[in-house]
Formats: structure tokens, C-alpha cells, sequence
């Protein structure tokens, strides 16, 4: 891969991809770059980062009580898939 590869702007569909690791501070610098560039020029994903955050911000009132057994059980199941689709990927 040359440097420009690397270099070349982030379109939409990647930066989905690296929106956790934007948030949580796990991109390094050089990606973390493209990606405020990206953001600065795209108000879709401009957008999208902002409804990430609200999502974040609102979520981290909740409390075990607020949810309920069956909301518990859909996110059990959806943490199962995505570990069991992580596995089937490293084995690939």
C-alpha cells in the first residue's frame, strides 16, 4: 500500500466504521486527522457523529432498572452474534 493510500479522504461508509473508536478516543492521530477532516466537510456524518453522541449522552442515564427483561434479552442476543460474527472472522 503506498502513502497516498493512506492518505486518501475517508468516504461515509468508513467513517460508520470508526465512529466508536472516534468516540472513545482509539484512532490514532494520522486516522483521527481524516476523520475531523472528513467530518468537517460532510454534514451527513457531521450529523450522524452528533446523533452518536446524544445517543451516548442520553444512554449513560440508564440504569438496570430501566430496562426491561425483554429489552435484556435482545441485547444478550446481540452481543452473542456480534462475539459469535468476531470468532467467524478471526478464523477466516
Amino acid at each position: 500500500m503506498t502513502i497516498l493510500a493512506l492518505r486518501r479522504p475517508y468516504v461515509c461508509r468508513e467513517m460508520v466504521e470508526l465512529i466508536t473508536d472516534y468516540l472513545e478516543g482509539a484512532l490514532p492521530r494520522s486516522q483521527r486527522r481524516r476523520f475531523d477532516a472528513h467530518i468537517a466537510g460532510c454534514e451527513h456524518c457531521g450529523e450522524y457523529l452528533r446523533q452518536m453522541r446524544e445517543t451516548i449522552r442520553l444512554t449513560g442515564t440508564l440504569t438496570d432498572a430501566d430496562l426491561t427483561s425483554a429489552m435484556r434479552e435482545e441485547f444478550g442476543e446481540l452481543f452473542r452474534q456480534m462475539r459469535d460474527e468476531d470468532a467467524r472472522d478471526r478464523e477466516a
